[in-house]
């Protein structure tokens, strides 16, 4: 921990700092609010652009900060994320759709490494970082997962730009599957908090479909959030065994149980508003920073060699989302 705030590492850290908030002003300026695109969403691509720019000074000056922000400061935003959740209101969804996020999470995890490793020859590192981007919570997913798989740095760039591009198509496609679907709004938002990738798509679909979809899809998919916290500790309870020493704690992610504590600390603890407000921003910089530095260390050759399988794939878990989500919802729900 000493290392993270030493002078040599300071340069990258500030990079990913304005990095991150660049994107995130950038987000919430009216042209590209219209398009629904996220500050970490954003804030990879700017780090992206920035890293082909640079060139090789990335390696040397700013390298070892960059290094801290994807490490230690996406560990710690993963935490704070934990404050966005009410364990009260994810109880009070009931058995039902509770039901459908485990099959929906599972499901999704599951088709998508046996779609990926056995159909489209993907590495067991690509195709569980995709499916976790589409399964769980999108970006914040796949940022996670890589921390436990310690995955290279242009699969988790794929993985997220897949995320991108679907969660984007959800954003314009879900408020005309209202219509044609003929769901009530309740149904509809349980529907979308079940099936769509990223919380924000998630609130902006809501958004268009009125108060009665958006407050529903924000609890259900807040509660496929949750999951992450088992998913990860499942990861790391099956990296353990290769470990070189440390047995079990070694690949366990604890930052999950941080989380996991965060959510409770939210539910039952008397968290002042004007606190729990700041803290939500200083996670969402700290996500953005992160995403920023892992950007920056991508190289452009490195995506496109990855061709167009886990696209593939993604697609692959859209469809099911979408269509499979929608026979769940109404055979499970309604």
């Amino acid at each position: 921990m000493r290392r993270a705030f030493s002078l040599p590492t300071l340069p990258g850290q500030l990079l990913a700092l304005g990095i991150g908030l660049s994107a995130l002003a950038l987000a919430s300026s009216t042209p590209l609010a219209r398009l629904h695109l996220g500050g970490l969403t954003l804030a990879i691509v700017l780090g992206i652009v920035w890293g082909q720019l640079a060139g090789a000074r990335t390696g040397t000056r700013f390298a070892p900060g960059l290094g801290i922000a994807q490490r230690h400061w996406l560990r710690l935003g993963v935490v704070l994320y934990g404050l966005r959740l009410d364990l009260g209101d994810l109880l009070g969804l009931g058995a039902a759709v509770l039901l459908l996020d485990v099959v929906m999470v599972v499901g999704t995890l599951s088709l998508g490494l046996w779609l990926g490793r056995r159909w489209l020859g993907l590495d067991r590192e690509t195709a569980l970082l995709t499916a976790a981007g589409s399964a769980i919570c999108g970006a914040a997913a796949v940022l996670a997962t890589e921390r436990t798989l310690r995955a290279e740095p242009h699969k988790v760039a794929v993985a997220v730009a897949t995320v991108v591009v679907f969660g984007t198509l959800n954003v314009f496609l879900y408020p005309l599957l209202q219509a044609w679907t003929g769901l009530e709004p309740r149904l509809f938002g349980i529907y979308t908090g079940a099936t769509v990738h990223e919380v924000a798509q998630v609130v902006a679909i809501g958004q268009q479909v009125g108060d009665g979809a958006a407050d529903t899809a924000v609890v259900v998919k807040l509660a496929r959030v949750l999951m992450l916290v088992p998913f990860l500790l499942l990861l790391g309870w099956r990296r353990a065994p290769g470990e070189a020493s440390g047995g079990l704690a070694a690949g366990m992610p604890w930052f999950a149980l941080g989380f996991l504590a965060m959510t409770a600390a939210n539910t039952w603890l008397p968290i002042p508003g004007a606190l729990r407000d700041a803290l939500l921003v200083l996670d969402t910089v700290l996500l953005a920073a992160a995403m920023a530095a892992l950007g920056a260390g991508i190289r452009l050759s490195s995506l496109r060699a990855a061709g167009p399988r886990p696209l593939l794939l993604a697609a692959a878990l859209f469809a099911f989302l979408s269509v499979g989500g929608y026979v769940l919802t109404v055979w499970l729900v309604a």
